[in-house]
This record gives C-alpha cells, structure tokens and sequence, in this order.
C-alpha cells in the first residue's frame, strides 16, 4: 500500500468512527425523548451515504409513533433537527443526521423516487421542463437523485419553503 492509500483508508474509518458516534448520541437523545412521551420504540442505527441514520420502529403500536411523524412529517423534520442540536452539543459538529420515524421517510423517499422518474420520462417524452410542486429539502435530494439516475438534470428553484426541482432537457 502506498502512503496515500494508508491516509485514505485511516480517514475513512475516521469518517465511520465519527458517524457512528453521532448515530449513539442521537440514539441516546430519542430514546430519552420517548421515555418522557412515554413511548415505546426500539432505535436502529446506520450510516448511509456518509451520514449517520437513526430509525425509530416499533413492532406494536405504531400508530403512537405517528404522533412523532405529524401531518406530512412536519414533526419528523422538526426532531430531527432537534436531534442534530444535541449531536452538535455533544461534537462541536455540525450534524447531517438523518431521521427516520416509524418507515415514514423510507416511504416517502420511495414515492419521490417513482415521481422523480415519471418527471424524467415526461421531459424525456415531450422535450419540455417540468416543473414540480414546492418541496422540502429532503425531498428535492430524492427527486435529483432520481432524475439524475434517468440520465437527465433538475436543478432546484425558488425560495423556501416554496423551493421547487425543475427536471430539464437532456
């Protein structure tokens, strides 16, 4: 191995060893966070795409766990957000942690995958960009990852909270 090769592979377990002490400060706060709501929920923790992933699931009552997703995830985002301040309390870093509550953003990132390839075959189709509805940031990602992965390009537009994709011509 050459000494580059070395750097890069001690860095990449550095990068993991850091996420994966993000994904146990996170799990730590939530599960705080559903003692005093009296929740019941078991914490999964991952790293996916170089950030750390925390779901919250429960094999009973899920429905209770709704109550921490919201109307269209808004509360969702919301601890998530939270969640990422106690990360940067504990780190001094700055966090992008990803939350998953009861398999609502798996869903999700499911259904904008679907919508983010029928934009591209509709662009595809008809030569013409298509604009889409204002959406979270979150949401944006999933969509130009999907339409990236048709072979086409979206750029994002607007400001929030009516930021918008624009799938565009090849």
């Amino acid at each position: 191995m050459t000494e580059g090769t070395i750097s890069a592979a001690a860095e990449g377990a550095d990068t993991l060893t850091r996420l994966e002490q993000e994904g146990e400060i996170a799990a730590d706060y939530l599960e705080g966070l559903l003692d005093i709501a009296d929740l019941d929920g078991d914490i999964d923790m991952d790293v996916e795409a170089d950030r750390a992933a925390v779901s919250i699931i429960s094999d009973t009552n899920s429905r209770d766990l709704l109550k921490l997703v919201g109307r269209d995830g808004e509360v969702l985002e919301a601890l998530q957000e939270l969640t990422r301040l106690a990360v940067h309390r504990e780190t001094g870093d700055r966090s992008r942690l990803m939350l998953d509550i009861a398999g609502h953003r798996a869903t999700k990132r499911a259904e904008l995958s679907e919508l983010g390839a029928k934009a591209a075959a509709e662009v595809r189709s008809t030569g013409e960009s298509v604009r889409m509805k204002p959406m979270t940031p979150f949401e944006r990602k999933v969509v130009h990852d999907a339409v990236k992965a048709a072979g086409l390009r979206s750029e994002s537009e607007g400001e929030e909270p009516e930021r918008f994709v624009v799938v565009l011509p090849a």
